[in-house]
């Protein structure tokens, strides 16, 4: 049988070897009682280990046996092999599921600095009463991961032809296609915008088009990243 084939089966055997161990140490309750997690940590990197290694070595004994070599060296060096390709999956397991959660358990829009931004305009229709300062108005972003207080631009306010305008800016903090914004002016019912982003919401130098609401309200946004205009 050629090597490859027997470390193969010593891959095999050692994780059989795993996971029997450990089955076994949770059928009949060995270990410390009073301190389950102690217990089950042991059978973890202790007991199941040398469980696998005793599969590598049998099930390498026993390929060597049916060959008739059964020399110490050929049974010890494949089943070294052996259990360096099962070290090597394993470690290879575990870096994928770190970056598999590294890139989804917390989706941070930006892990390495600042906080991108919305920044908006909201234009009124004629004759509706808006506040010249930020008191009377609130700003949320919400989205299915969590809400996000904003504020208003009181410098950026103006008209537009016989429109008032207002702007204000808050932070994206999370990477999620499910926003919208939520503008209250006090004494007005609240107004919910939505906001048609991309979940990783590229930077984008201009202002979008007006996207109007029912009652007549207009709203254009952009994101803007950190260190860009």
């Amino acid at each position: 049988m050629k090597s490859s084939s027997r470390i193969a089966i010593g891959v095999v055997a050692a994780v059989a070897g795993y996971v029997t161990t450990f089955v076994l140490l949770s059928l009949f309750d060995f270990g410390n009682r009073a301190d389950p997690i102690t217990s089950g940590l042991l059978g973890l990197f202790v007991y199941s280990p040398i469980g696998a290694i005793a599969g590598a070595v049998l099930a390498n004994w026993l390929v060597a046996r049916s060959g008739n070599d059964t020399s110490k060296g050929s049974v010890t060096r494949n089943s070294l092999k052996s259990l360096g390709v099962v070290v090597l999956l394993c470690v290879a397991g575990i870096g994928i599921y770190i970056a598999y959660a590294y890139a989804t358990a917390t989706p941070w829009l930006n892990r390495n600095g600042a906080n991108p931004l919305l920044v908006f305009e909201v234009r009124f229709p004629a004759g509706i009463a808006v506040p010249t300062s930020a008191q009377g108005i609130t700003i949320e972003l919400q989205t299915d991961l969590n809400t996000m207080p904003g504020e208003v631009t009181p410098a950026a306010f103006h008209r537009d032809g016989d429109q008032p305008v207002i702007a204000g800016k808050v932070e994206l903090a999370f990477r999620t296609s499910h926003r919208q914004l939520a503008v209250d002016i006090q004494g007005q019912p609240s107004r919910i915008y939505p906001i048609d982003l991309s979940a990783r919401a590229p930077h984008t130098p201009e202002f979008g088009t007006w996207r109007r609401l029912g009652d007549g309200s207009e709203i254009r946004y952009r994101a803007k990243w950190p260190g860009q205009t």
